[in-house]
């Protein structure tokens, strides 16, 4: 039997759910599973047989706190504490190759322990995207110079502020006489394998290096019963499903629901258990978790925080997304969703009724982004991430 380690920083939910989706492709009966997370949910875990390891990782907490205040995530102490336990792993386990999602420090610790790794990252991240310009993301310096003023100056600082937010890494990696990585689109997608959960479609790259590969959209939605309110929905009014998973800005969600509601629309709305509504209006219906790709498919369009996870579930789905994006992760896949007509994207730091509403408005009336939404939907049906993402280990540790 090989053996793989997947490698998870549980900075948000996606991170856990897209290793450990593709983990459960391979075949138990020829491939040993070893998992290691800070945290392991059952919701995520149950009915897998995966040996688990136990490992530190910053708090979601400590993480949206620094994204909010601009600052790194990850200073040198922290990641040499990182390095230092991977390593430990990595001799105790043996794998054939190691699998991480947003663990930056395997780049240190997998080369010198001389084990092959491939990182999981999307697209949008990858030197060789094909884009215009990186989007502002919401940081201190837009509630200073208002976002005309902070998106003029943006593209000018940001070569510095990514070498800035790319130097632990690469200090770290020198101190073990590896060499320096480059910039933060190079961290993240350095591997000696690097895989996008995404398809071309959507995020365009060119002059792609052989050793990284699209899987296709890792789609997950929690094996939830169905609330009891399920079967009184009303499937004469248009409904709205409304999540911002585990990274969004939740202070946000009341007043996307009461526009929402205000509006006339059914109201699905799935909490991830960060938010308690207390009484909320007619037609709005409340879960902590939802089978998310029924609540899609029951809705004219999805509401979240503009990441990946939620954004291509409703595509996969066939409906348009509007994206209540902060941090610069999910402006990036908001935006390509936008970029290619199947939602809108509006910033979570200056979120306004208005805007809001007519957001709304549009995604339900305007049948152009349901159509793109759908071309989209067709898109994804051709390709499957854990059976390819199964091939690909077949092939990297024959």
């Amino acid at each position: 039997m090989r053996r793989l380690l997947f490698v998870s920083e549980a900075v948000t939910l996606a991170q856990v759910v897209r290793l450990a989706t593709l983990a459960r492709a391979l075949d138990p009966a020829r491939f040993e599973v070893h998992f290691a997370a800070a945290r392991f949910d059952e919701m995520i875990f149950a009915g897998t047989t995966f040996t688990r390891h136990q490992i530190h990782s910053l708090s979601p907490e400590t993480v949206a706190a620094r994204v909010a205040s601009g600052r790194r995530i990850y200073g040198r102490r922290t990641l040499r504490r990182y390095v230092d336990e991977e390593r430990a792993l990595l001799r105790a386990v043996g794998p054939s190759l190691v699998v991480g999602d947003l663990r930056l420090s395997l780049s240190v610790s997998a080369a010198l322990e001389i084990v092959p790794y491939a990182s999981l990252i999307n697209a949008y991240w990858s030197p060789h995207v094909l884009r215009v310009e990186f989007p502002l993301p919401d940081h201190p310096i837009v509630s200073l110079l208002g976002v005309r003023l902070a998106a003029r100056y943006f593209p000018k600082a940001l070569p510095a502020v990514f070498r800035h937010f790319a130097q632990p890494v690469n200090a770290l990696r020198a101190e073990h006489g590896l060499p320096s990585l480059g910039s933060v689109s190079d961290v993240l997608t350095h591997g000696d394998h690097t895989l996008f959960p995404d398809v071309p479609a959507l995020i365009p790259t060119r002059d792609l290096p052989a050793h990284q590969k699209y899987l296709g959209p890792v789609l997950w939605s929690p094996a939830v019963p169905l609330p009891p309110w399920w079967d009184a929905l009303d499937p004469q009014r248009p409904t709205i499903y409304v999540t911002l998973g585990s990274s969004g800005r939740i202070e946000r969600l009341p007043l996307v629901v009461g526009v929402a509601a205000g509006l006339g629309y059914q109201v699905l709305v799935a909490t991830a258990g960060r938010s308690r509504l207390g009484a909320v209006p007619r037609h709005v219906y409340v879960a902590d978790y939802l089978p998310g790709h029924l609540a899609a498919r029951r809705a004219a369009l999805v509401v979240s925080n503009g990441g990946s996870t939620t954004g291509y579930q409703a595509l996969a789905e066939g409906r348009p997304v509007l994206g209540i994006a902060a941090n610069l992760d999910q402006h990036l896949a908001m935006t390509a969703i936008a970029d290619a007509g199947a939602g809108l994207l509006l910033r979570s730091g200056t979120l306004m009724r208005q805007p809001l509403a007519d957001a709304l408005g549009r995604l339900v009336s305007e049948p152009s982004y349901t159509q793109a939404a759908g071309r989209l939907r067709d898109e994804f049906a051709r390709w499957n991430a854990p059976a390819t993402f199964a091939a690909f280990v077949e092939g990297a540790t024959a």
